[in-house]
């Protein structure tokens, strides 16, 4: 498994939504991302009851993909160095998924349950993707990138959402809000948020506020009222990396 996917790992992946009308229907799914693992790290840990694992190709279980991702951050000190969204302590989770089948393992290696742990490091701006055997409960690669934006989670999009709100550019988000529901917005909460990950080469002026996004954790939100209507924030790019928002001409 190790290197299947360098070159993955040194694009960006984009992810592409557009607003549709206010029928009440829901912004197009992020798409996820997985970068393969190249360097060996970690620790064991007993295995689970099997009761809470999987079998073969089945989907991971809600215990595995507990597991994958406590060990995921625990390897090499990474839970007490990095720093999250909101600059707590520990990773950003973006996503942990199945491991794909190497075909060059044994038919008894092959058979182990692995799971890919995709993580953000807010404190160096680095994706630290990491392969957990589930069966030995050992990391068995990591490969740490930067200049590489997976999708983002939808705890990064609350938590743009948030700093938009209370950012002076998010005075006609919080306009346009209250004249949908009379009501003043003032959390993420009250929202349904999708987004993508902002990409500077696809615009032909970027501010320079913007000019870090790439190197920078970099969104744009799509909000939409709960039960109520889409509200265009397309123009508004959230900084998560220097908790800055910023406006596109």
């Amino acid at each position: 498994m190790a290197g299947a996917a360098l070159a993955v790992a040194g694009a960006a992946v984009t992810v592409g939504l557009s607003l549709p009308q206010d029928d009440g229907g829901d912004a197009a799914n992020a798409a996820t991302a997985r970068q393969d693992a190249v360097a060996p790290a970690g620790r064991i840990e007993a295995a689970p009851a099997e009761g809470e694992k999987g079998v073969g190709r089945d989907p991971l279980t809600d215990a595995e993909t507990a597991r994958a991702e406590r060990l995921a951050e625990a390897a090499d000190g990474l839970r007490m160095n990095a720093r999250d969204a909101e600059g707590d302590r520990g990773p950003q989770h973006l996503s942990t998924n199945l491991t794909e089948a190497d075909p060059d393992l044994s038919a008894a290696a092959a058979a182990q349950r692995r799971a890919d742990v995709v993580l953000y490091d807010y404190r160096t701006d680095s994706v630290v993707t990491r392969t957990v055997n589930l069966d030995t409960g050992k990391v068995e690669d990591t490969a740490t990138d930067q200049g590489v934006q997976p999708p983002p989670s939808q705890d990064e999009l609350k938590q743009a959402a948030q700093l938009l709100i209370a950012d002076p550019l998010g005075a006609g988000l919080k306009s346009d809000y209250k004249d949908a529901t009379d009501k003043p917005l003032t959390t993420a909460g009250q929202l349904q948020l999708s987004g993508m990950v902002f990409r500077k080469e696809t615009v032909a002026d970027v501010p320079s506020d913007l000019a870090a996004c790439g190197r920078h954790r970099c969104l744009r939100i799509v909000a939409k009222v709960k039960n109520g209507p889409w509200i265009d924030t397309r123009a508004l790019v959230v900084d998560l990396s220097d908790r800055t928002v910023g406006r596109l001409s």
